[in-house]
């Protein structure tokens, strides 16, 4: 998540705790379900935050396990390939092998 993303998500959180503040104030003109209901509203934009971070945490995590699986794979691909190599060579060799053992 890039800054730009991050400052739109904090002020869409500030804008979600004024926006909520105003209609409690506005409905019921009681200060003290205002500032609770305000501060429900910052605790739940806190929370929206901090899930933004973990899940691009957890998209670089799975970035990185991705990329060393992608390594790990072309290394089991090439030693695959060059055991492939060794028995295709040993199995024409004995094959030669024997087809001359025949052909005496």
């Amino acid at each position: 998540m890039d800054e730009r993303e991050r400052t739109k998500d904090v002020i869409l959180a500030v804008i979600l705790v004024i926006s909520t503040l105003v209609m409690v104030i506005r409905l019921w003109q009681d200060w003290i379900v205002a500032v609770s209901t305000g501060l429900m509203m910052i605790s739940l934009a806190g929370l929206i935050l901090s899930l933004g971070r973990r899940l691009e945490s957890f998209e670089k995590a799975v970035s990185t396990r991705e990329m060393t699986m992608r390594m790990n794979f072309e290394e089991i691909s090439k030693s695959i390939d060059e055991k492939c190599d060794r028995m295709v060579g040993d199995v024409e060799a004995t094959v030669s092998s024997l087809s001359r053992r025949v052909y005496r």
